[in-house]
């Protein structure tokens, strides 16, 4: 349901990827439409229903059908209706067919009216909260920019917790990620900006600079160095707005004007040196150094290539963090390999997770759960969703140098580096005591070597 900004208030962008995939992600299956019937006959004169007597749907009915094709009809009769039957039976079709008359006769205010009141009656329906937002950027008032915001962290917060189970079948795994980062994106970005217009901006800086870390944007580059600019931080700005430059214009989270960010780069390039000299230079190289990370990573056992034993390699955690498991040597390492499409890890992967929390705060034992997935890009997000409390880190090649060739996978090594427990697929029962059992065989061995 595309609403069309009016008015020169202040207003945050919304992409028509973001309504495409809100739309795709969440519309109701009961769309819940109110029919146009064939006209009632109309009633005698002497006929005198009351609210008691009345049949609401006979009266629903009729007020649709005494308004014909006059939309403004339609809004006065159906706010009428609602005042006879504040609780009809069908009350929230009743506020989906205020909210399209409304809009089509251009009165945003009665719009939001009842694009809340049927938030109120149906808190699952996203379509009808990110219209609010909408209507309530355009008022631009704090208040209504804090209940944008609001509405747009209950969308986010059903876009986090959705998983692979809830795709459309006709929808492909890939297309389903595709789609699940660019609607966080869009809803991180989106957030963020209405931030920005309260002058929250560290609450801002935050959103927006995951947004870009989900799905880089133009548009999100430039609300960043708008930001720095704001902040006097003129070196940052620049990086910004050379970023938002040279990305496509056209993006998940919505399009910039490449024209305004060349004069807002300009700006602040001329007040840090003076003049433009250099400029162009400087363009030209972060377009080329933006073009070499946009190439495909290595293949990930090109990594350690050269490693001759485990405590050899240095594995990355989600966040590019390098973790060398030289740091390991010494100490009882326990690791499990898996990966987001293996059924058997998700089953696991809880009970793995949960031995580690037992030995929290034991220095001598360390715990990793080890990614093997080839798309990495479904990690972070399959990670967070599974709420798996344990560091993870990629495989990097360790799968192969360990030849895991079934997951999952789990491996206990002692102080000397030595394997003393492997089991290759998920036991049928007794995982917990028996990893427990091999972790202790390996800390007494750790004590009797000392």
């Amino acid at each position: 349901m595309p609403i069309q900004p009016s008015g020169r208030g202040r207003k945050v962008r919304l992409a028509p990827i973001l309504a495409a995939a809100v739309l795709l992600a969440f519309t109701p299956t009961a769309h819940a439409q109110i029919s146009q019937p064939a006209p009632a006959p109309p009633a005698a004169p002497t006929d005198k229903i009351t609210k008691k007597d009345a049949d609401p749907e006979t009266e629903l009915q009729k007020a649709i059908a005494d308004a014909g094709n006059d939309r403004g009809a339609l809004v006065r009769n159906l706010k009428n209706y609602l005042k006879r039957f504040p609780d009809a039976p069908r009350k929230a079709a009743v506020y989906r067919a205020l909210v399209e008359s409304c809009e089509q006769v251009q009165d945003n205010a009665c719009a939001l009216e009842y694009s809340e009141q049927l938030i109120a009656v149906r808190p699952d329906d996203s379509e009808i909260m990110m219209l609010a937002v909408s209507l309530l950027q355009q008022q631009g008032d704090d208040a209504s920019l804090t209940r944008a915001s609001g509405y747009v962290t209950r969308v986010l917060d059903r876009v986090e917790k959705s998983a692979p189970a809830d795709k459309s079948p006709r929808m492909s795994l890939q297309d389903w990620h595709d789609n699940q980062d660019q609607l966080r994106a869009a809803l991180y970005n989106l957030r963020g900006q209405i931030e920005k217009s309260q002058h929250d901006y560290d609450a801002a800086a935050k959103d927006l600079h995951m947004s870009y870390a989900i799905h880089p944007s133009a548009i999100a580059a430039e609300q960043l160095g708008e930001l720095a600019e704001m902040r006097r931080d003129s070196a940052t700005a620049i990086d910004e707005y050379m970023l938002a430059f040279v990305l496509p214009e056209n993006g998940a989270t919505g399009k910039v004007n490449r024209r305004d960010v060349r004069k807002k780069l300009g700006n602040v390039w001329r007040q840090v040196h003076g003049n433009e000299d250099g400029l162009g230079q400087a363009v030209l190289a972060a377009y080329d150094l933006q073009g070499a990370a946009a190439t495909p990573p290595s293949a990930p056992t090109a990594r350690n290539k050269d490693a001759k034993d485990t405590f050899a390699f240095t594995l990355r955690k989600l966040d590019g963090t390098p973790v060398p498991l030289s740091a390991a040597k010494g100490k009882v390492l326990v690791l499990s390999f898996w990966a987001t499409w293996c059924g058997p890890c998700k089953e696991l992967e809880p009970e793995f997770v949960g031995v580690a929390k037992s030995y929290n705060g034991n220095n001598d034992i360390l715990f990793y759960a080890v990614n093997t997935d080839e798309d990495q890009s479904l990690v972070p997000q399959f990670v967070a969703h599974e709420k798996w409390d344990v560091p993870t880190v990629y495989a990097d090649g360790l799968d192969d140098f360990m030849k895991v060739e079934s997951l999952p996978t789990v491996m206990v090594f002692d102080r000397a580096g030595k394997i003393i427990y492997r089991i290759n697929g998920f036991p049928p029962e007794g995982f917990t005591e028996n990893l427990n059992s091999a972790i202790q065989a390996a800390t007494g061995a750790v004590a009797q070597s000392k």
